[in-house]
């Protein structure tokens, strides 16, 4: 039985899967390898980019065209910046691969070391093109793996061999990693100078970039698993999947094998999958924080990145730190893109995982104050007034202290309620959050099932920026605006002030105001400027 994959590059006998040439123009592909061109394929982590290459050597060697040789230099990054030992490596890899997918032990019967890091590369493709009987192309992943002078290095040996080709040095050559060459700012430790990729491999032609799955690759890659199984997915549940992951094709996999493979219920080939289910998967993969996602949430901690999440996660615009190369780098790790409205979070899971990871460490040391049972009433209602009343107390004696743990200490404070309400929340609920650059606020939406009718409560979270009834009055608004959206009749507005001036009784406080007849309630919170 096949399966989606959620590890490792895709192979068709044993997963579900679209062809992976498919994935980009091929005549485009073969064209620029027939006109011994030197080109970038890039694109976020587990697009499918070793998978494509994998097929493209396959393809090209069926040719007979060709000699065309994947290999991936990740194994040269444990040398960071010691030339000798990235290259060797480097090499040894290469004849490995080639003895592998092409039974040619060429590389492998050579002493290459005699030539010097800085050269052999270069000499190795030399010779090892003019031994072949074919044209050599090379697929080589990976290589933003590679650090310092080691990655300048290889691309100048590349560089400098090209204009040998295709008689004594490679036909073509793709070079594939998350970023496009052009936007590597490399530290050369032997020169002390920053190098850009560009300028060390400025015979590139092109950049090309694998894109995610659109909705109907992604209706064709789960309706596989209908004809295989003869399980069904009930309408609106691949529309869903679309939502959850805007096509990340790890996403789109590790749904379809949570939901169909892991979950207890998804496993009886009976049952359709349903909304619902595919939910419950989202969340499993969450709170389970799998490889891909703990990837992502490890670059969190990276400056750059903070300079553009930061004001995310409080809805305020980009700094003037704020460089053009940071904007790029989020995108290219594929945290962010640029959608309708902008610069913004990549998928909801995402935008799901980040405030969650960044406050984990909160929400584990409140699992020994904060007791759920409390805050769950006899009717088995989630009752959020004396949740806030609760969050209120602990903030007026304790929330400096708790800010200044979090890295994103801007964003502190709407980190803090967040990792306050999901210690509760995690007992049975779930926690949806839209935020994003220059909203000025970030709405929760908190869904808590029970025995009579599933509670939704919406909560507004939103900055001071002006008078406080200006304020309040918007934040009315937008607070009754999103409960007509998801229909509920339960919303809080929570707003925080930096403002020094605010008087006392405006510091921290409850009231209740009405908005078109419903009723909303208003918590204050005022933080400390330097928060």
């Amino acid at each position: 039985m096949r399966f989606f994959n959620n590890a490792g590059p895709v192979n068709c006998d044993d997963h579900y899967c679209l062809p992976p040439l498919s994935r980009l123009d091929l005549d485009d592909v073969l064209a620029l390898i027939q006109q011994k061109r030197y080109f970038v394929l890039h694109a976020p982590l587990q697009v499918g980019k070793t998978t494509y290459l994998l097929a493209l050597m396959d393809y090209l060697n069926q040719s007979g065209l060709y000699r065309c040789l994947y290999f991936n230099v990740e194994v040269a990054q444990a040398a960071r910046e010691n030339v000798s030992q990235g290259i060797r490596a480097i090499l040894d890899e290469m004849a490995e691969c080639a003895i592998y997918s092409l039974k040619d032990s060429f590389l492998a019967e050579q002493n290459w070391a005699q030539f010097g890091a800085n050269n052999a590369l270069n000499i190795a493709l030399t010779r090892w093109a003019e031994a072949s009987p074919q044209p050599l192309v090379l697929l080589i992943d990976e290589i933003d793996s590679l650090m310092g002078d080691t990655l300048i290095s290889v691309l100048r040996q590349l560089r400098a061999g090209c204009h040998k080709r295709p008689a004594l040095f490679p036909q073509s050559i793709i070079l594939c990693g998350r970023r496009d060459v052009r936007h590597y700012h490399l530290h050369s430790a032997q020169n002390k100078t920053i190098i850009t990729g560009g300028s060390a491999f400025n015979i590139k032609a092109k950049s090309l970039r694998l894109d995610y799955f659109t909705p109907n690759e992604i209706e064709t890659l789960y309706q596989q698993h209908t004809d295989e199984t003869g399980q069904s997915f009930e309408s609106g549940t691949l529309e869903l999947v679309w939502e959850l992951t805007a096509g990340q094709p790890w996403l789109v996999n590790a749904l379809g094998y949570e939901v169909c493979f892991e979950m207890k219920t998804g496993r009886d080939r009976n049952i359709p999958i349903t909304a619902e289910m595919m939910i419950e998967a989202k969340e499993r993969l969450i709170e389970r924080r799998e490889t891909h996602l703990d990837q992502l949430v490890d670059k969190l901690s990276e400056k750059c990145v903070q300079r553009i999440i930061s004001p995310m996660l409080q809805g305020e615009e980009l700094g003037q730190s704020v460089r053009p190369d940071d904007i790029q780098y989020v995108i290219d790790l594929g945290l962010v893109n640029r959608g309708e409205m902008g610069l913004q979070i990549a998928n909801p899971i995402y935008q799901e995982i980040i405030p969650r990871a960044l406050s984990f460490i909160t929400q584990l040391n409140f699992e020994s104050t904060i007791q759920p049972a409390r805050y769950i009433g006899p009717d088995g209602r989630l009752d959020m007034e004396k949740l806030l009343t609760a969050f209120q107390e602990l903030f007026r004696e304790h929330s400096e202290h708790w800010i200044k743990k979090f890295d994103y200490q801007k964003a502190g404070i709407q980190l803090l309620l967040q990792a306050f309400l999901q210690r509760i929340i995690n007992n049975g609920g779930r926690m949806e959050r839209e935020y994003g650059l220059g909203r000025k606020r970030t709405d929760l939406l908190i869904i808590w099932p029970n025995n009579k009718q599933t509670q939704k409560i919406v909560l507004e979270l939103k900055w001071r920026y002006f008078l406080l009834e200006k304020t309040l009055d918007e934040g009315l608004e937008q607070t009754w605006a999103y409960m007509d959206r998801v229909g509920t009749t339960e919303g809080h507005l929570i707003i925080f002030d930096r403002h020094q001036n605010t008087q006392h009784k405006d510091k921290i406080f409850r009231r209740e105001e009405r908005y078109r007849k419903q009723k909303i309630i208003v918590w204050g919170f005022s933080v400390n400027s330097d928060q």
